[in-house]
């Protein structure tokens, strides 16, 4: 490696020079890589809620639908907007009073139900149908064509509309991301490092390996938008340690080797290497162990995250070191007092009273295991977003005027007796919640022959095999209420029809929070797992892999806890990542510390005096790094409208700084007070006695 190395020092101009012509094919990449923005269409192609909108489109051209409630209009005026919303591109259908009366004949002649589905007071409501999935480019491009058309009398919800406001949030912010993260994490670095010049060429290598990695996304096809706002500020904050590792080794070779720079630098090089490898394959783990949930937004996240760490080690052996000899001149040139000299005094506290942190170790456990497994979470994807943006304001007007949340559908065989579906919408009727239910036999009437529907409203709600029925319910989605309702809608059709589904909204939100329950404690297994036996692999050790682990796993659950004692509820997508990305990220800074402690043990001294030495080595670099990643991330959550991101911010700052103190307080106590036995269950080690 001390080879290659020292070739990567001879050839920084070509390095330098093949590096930014790579940028090209990355931004052509990035820009042409499509970005999701539905989180639903993650959830596994096996569900019945799935199966049954894909039958949407492919049997009735439709895939996505809204409802739009219309205020204090008159009705020719409503029947002009009705026309004019129909002749959009993609919209497919829209299904009003109209439909089934004429505009002359009095709202209070037609029956109740369907009179209380479009009208209630001075507002009235039409469903409009869509030819695509909602989160199709043709869905919500329909949906922001209806927002002109409409005035201030006009509300359009669904989950199209949902969608479409998540993507104009996350277009509108996601450069701001990149800046803040950007911006904060200077600063940390021009406190922390001694050179002026060099946060800037750390910036720029780490900004180019984040270009790499969002541009070879297009491979992938799509990424989501969740996965696209946090690679540049996780990248960010996960691999800024592997420059700083970088740049103190070649410091350390300089001197050494004073006459040759290009010689220091490769012998950095290969240090750095040999390093970062080993702590980069833990965070490798930890987002790899993603890919074990079943919601494949976690394989996206992890995909993408586990090929930036790779690519982040590769710039950080290739493009940060051609950049540091560039410019080394003008790097000493720049150069200054670090804000914190040394770090003696705050470790020799830390270590004398060791006691004190076992204490608060203890007092702290069982809170924060309560805590982690009590806080709560939700899986409303528009909870998520500001209540200002058009389809929530929408949402809570369907609530206000009609008292309903939210619309199911029920798919059932179109050969299916005349009495048993008149029967079954029945006694769906009568479920808790349901306002109302509108099917073939209530817009035509039962006794008409099939030869007079009008076509339609036959094309709207029959296809070949299958026909279809609305139920508006005044439950929201994802609550315990709709979900109980959506059960026993479920289980009444199945009665009736068993091939039936029930899908919409609101049935696949259940399917997402019953998917990602078992997705939680699967990848929690799987990070812990992996990065167990990686450390184990390392170490060669049994003690060490359980002590290190279980301290990061304290840290997680303490983090995990705040939220439980605040009274917030978080995302369900903070909830599955945040473990596996807080254990993978800074188990790092114990296993850095945990290298030197053998090391100095192997080298002969005692457990206080090896514990000491790597405890000062090492704090100041596990504090640059926690603050970088703190920074990264901190300043987005402040910034972020939008739930799903802020909240993964949030932790990951909150966790950052935790895992530094447990790891400064904590594990230096552990080693105090396990050193016996590290010692028998470590290879290279059972010969250390003192």
């Amino acid at each position: 490696m001390i080879k290659m190395g020292k070739q990567i020092a001879k050839h920084k101009f070509l390095i330098l020079l093949i590096g930014f012509l790579l940028l090209i094919p990355s931004l052509i990449g990035t820009v042409t890589t499509k970005v999701n923005y539905d989180l639903l269409s993650y959830l596994p192609d096996t569900l019945e809620t799935v199966k049954g909108q894909d039958i949407l489109v492919d049997e009735y051209g439709m895939g996505a639908f809204s409802m739009v409630v219309v205020e204090n209009m008159e009705l020719k005026d409503v029947q002009k907007l009705e026309k004019k919303f129909e002749a959009v591109d993609h919209v497919k259908d829209v299904l009003w009073y109209d439909d089934i009366a004429d505009l002359n004949l009095p709202i209070q002649m037609i029956p109740k139900n369907l009179r209380e589905a479009f009208f209630k007071g001075d507002a009235t409501m039409m469903i409009v149908l869509f030819d695509n999935t909602t989160s199709s480019d043709e869905s919500m491009n329909a949906v922001a064509e209806m927002r002109k058309l409409a005035n201030k009398q006009c509300f359009i919800s669904g989950m199209s509309g949902v969608v479409n406001d998540i993507k104009d949030v996350a277009l509108d912010e996601l450069p701001i991301y990149v800046v803040i993260a950007a911006v904060l994490s200077f600063l940390v670095l021009e406190f922390t490092t001694e050179s002026f010049l060099v946060p800037v060429f750390f910036l720029l290598s780490i900004g180019i390996a984040i270009l790499y990695n969002l541009g070879s996304n297009v491979f992938l096809g799509q990424v989501s938008y969740i996965t696209k706002a946090l690679t540049a500020v996780l990248q960010l904050g996960v691999t800024m340690d592997y420059s700083i590792f970088l740049l103190n080794s070649y410091e350390e070779y300089k001197e050494k080797y004073s006459e040759d720079k290009n010689r220091a630098m490769g012998h950095a090089i290969a240090s750095t290497f040999k390093a970062v490898v080993g702590s980069s394959v833990t965070t490798v783990a930890g987002f790899a162990a993603l890919c074990f949930m079943t919601f494949a937004l976690g394989r996206d996240l992890g995909i993408v995250m586990a090929k930036g760490v790779i690519i982040g080690v590769v710039c950080c052996v290739t493009i940060l070191p051609s950049l540091i000899l560039a410019f080394d001149k003008q790097i000493e040139k720049t150069k200054h007092r670090p804000l914190i000299k040394s770090v003696d005094g705050a470790s020799n506290f830390i270590i004398k009273n060791h006691w004190i942190w076992l204490l608060v170790f203890l007092v702290m456990l069982l809170p924060a295991i309560h805590g982690n497994n009590n806080t709560k979470i939700y899986y409303d994807i528009a909870k998520s977003m500001p209540s200002t943006l058009p389809s929530n304001v929408a949402t809570d007007k369907l609530k206000e005027d009609f008292d309903m949340s939210t619309m199911h559908m029920i798919m059932m065989d179109s050969n299916m007796d005349s009495k048993d579906k008149r029967d079954m919408l029945d006694a769906i009727d009568n479920v808790k919640g349901v306002k109302w239910t509108i099917s073939m036999n209530s817009l035509v009437g039962a006794t008409v022959p099939e030869s007079m529907i009008p076509k339609d409203i036959k094309s709207m709600l029959q296809s070949g095999d299958h026909e279809l029925a609305f139920i508006c319910s005044e439950y929201e989605s994802a609550t315990p209420q709709v979900n109980k309702q959506i059960a026993k809608i479920n289980k009444i059709t199945k009665s009736y029809d068993k091939t039936s589904m029930v899908i919409g909204e609101a049935p696949l939100m259940k399917d997402l929070e019953d998917v990602t329950n078992i997705d939680i404690q699967n990848v929690n297994v799987a990070s812990i797992a992996a990065i167990f036996i990686i450390i184990l692999i390392i170490f060669k050790s049994i003690s060490l892999p359980v002590i290190l682990v279980s301290i990061i796993e304290f840290a997680i659950a303490v983090n995990m806890a705040v939220p439980y004692y605040q009274g917030v509820s978080l995302p369900f997508v903070a909830s599955i990542v945040i473990g596996t990305i807080q254990l993978g990220a800074t188990v790092d800074y114990a296993i850095v510390y945990t290298s030197r402690y053998l090391k100095e043990r192997r080298n002969g001294k005692n457990k206080l005096e090896a514990i000491s030495i790597a405890h000062k080595s090492n704090m100041l670099s596990i504090i640059t790094s926690a603050l970088s990643l703190f920074a990264a991330t901190y300043g987005v959550a402040c910034y972020s409208q939008v739930d799903m991101i802020g909240s993964i911010c949030t932790l990951l700052a909150r966790g950052a700084i935790i895992s530094m103190i447990v790891v400064l307080t904590l594990l230096p106590t552990m080693f105090l007070i396990f050193d016996k036995v590290i010692c028998k269950t470590t290879g290279g080690m059972k010969h250390i006695d003192n």
